[in-house]
């Protein structure tokens, strides 16, 4: 099942209770083995607090998931973080490529989704091709793992064959600049199709002269997110998708500052919410358009009716959500708005959490 499938799926779960486990992990030996051991504590506090809140006999589904959970879970596969969801009829593990900021037990009548909604909004999916005049191969990468190489009719795309035949010829540089370029112009056709075909940009691992050579004959540049530097020596898949990974956090980067200064435009014109009770009665009503929360904010309430709601300390009482940002956040999203987590400061001028609203 792919994320946006197990948010949806997960977010509109509600259920006495749910069970949202969050712990930051290690990708490597020894310090994963630490992983196992407060997975454990987290899961022997999960399972106390249910017993103590809701009785063992109406939990009893739940109370055997969390009891077995942990068997299903390598820890030598781990990434930067884990997400447990289980109730008395959902059980999802979900690892993450993004260190979490809320880690613990998390119970309430819907699942804590938020980390979720943050690795949703901070995957790229692109292609990733290594160009070179010996040869082209094409990639599918999701953030920092490639995902699989593309083969087809072009790719891998064979070595130049449109070198100098005539000697006299071979010191005449316009000459050779442009059977480089009608290379590279069959290139850019072919990796047009595939984008065609997969509407992904292509990040491209290649020299500068090439990749400006490219830009130039592409006959649509804005597929191309940006070029690596090859190395000649280091072309194996896991060693350039490091490289475009780069590229793509920057560009991430870029887009929640951008975001950011978006928010701050829109308090002129009156568009922004940063009252948290407006926030979320706009989001359930639709009229959201861009929401920004700092990766620190987290608040627990009371929900009163489907409308209003009292801010607690105690996140752990009966029919508390521990989080109400979580809610906010998929509203936005179910609704077709924009959501940021976001760990720059710049957004606190406004708040922690802060809306833009449609109208």
């Amino acid at each position: 099942m792919i994320l946006i499938e197990q948010l949806e799926k997960l977010a509109n779960e509600k259920n006495a209770p749910c069970v949202t486990i969050t712990l930051n992990t290690h990708r490597t030996h020894p310090a994963n083995v630490k992983d196992e051991l407060v997975l454990k504590n987290y899961l022997k506090e999960a399972e106390d607090r249910v017993i103590a809140e809701f009785g063992k006999r109406p939990t009893a589904p739940l109370l055997e998931r969390i009891q077995h959970i942990a068997s299903k879970i390598d820890v030598n596969y781990n990434l930067d973080s884990l997400h447990i969801f289980l109730s008395n009829d959902t059980e999802e593990i979900i690892k993450s490529a993004w260190p979490a900021t809320n880690e613990g037990v998390h119970i309430s009548n819907t699942f804590a989704v938020r980390p979720l909604i943050k690795s949703y909004n901070r995957s790229e999916h692109y292609l990733l091709t290594v160009l070179s005049q010996s040869g082209v191969q094409l990639y599918e990468a999701i953030n920092d793992a490639i995902i699989q190489e593309i083969t087809n009719d072009d790719f891998p795309f064979s070595e130049n064959q449109h070198y100098v035949t005539n000697a006299e010829r071979g010191s005449d540089g316009k000459h050779v600049d442009n059977l480089v370029r009608e290379y590279l112009n069959k290139i850019d056709k072919a990796l047009l199709q595939v984008h065609n075909e997969t509407g992904l940009p292509c990040v491209v691992i290649c020299t500068e002269d090439n990749y400006s050579r490219l830009q130039q004959v592409a006959d649509k540049p804005a597929i191309y997110l940006g070029y690596a530097a090859i190395d000649y020596n280091n072309t194996a898949p896991h060693q350039v998708v490091e490289q475009s990974w780069q590229i793509i956090n920057e560009l991430q980067i870029q887009r929640r500052t951008k975001a950011i200064g978006e928010m701050k435009e829109a308090v002129s014109q009156g568009n922004v919410l940063t009252d948290l009770q407006e926030i979320y009665q706009a989001a359930i009503d639709g009229r959201a358009d861009l929401l920004i929360v700092h990766k620190d904010f987290s608040q627990a309430v009371h929900m009163n009716d489907e409308r209003t709601f009292d801010l607690i300390e105690d996140a752990t009482q009966p029919d508390a959500i521990d989080d109400i940002s979580n809610t906010i956040a998929w509203a936005v999203i179910s609704r077709k708005g924009r959501v940021i987590f976001t760990g720059q400061d710049d957004i606190k001028e406004l708040g922690e959490i802060v809306l833009k609203v449609r109208y």
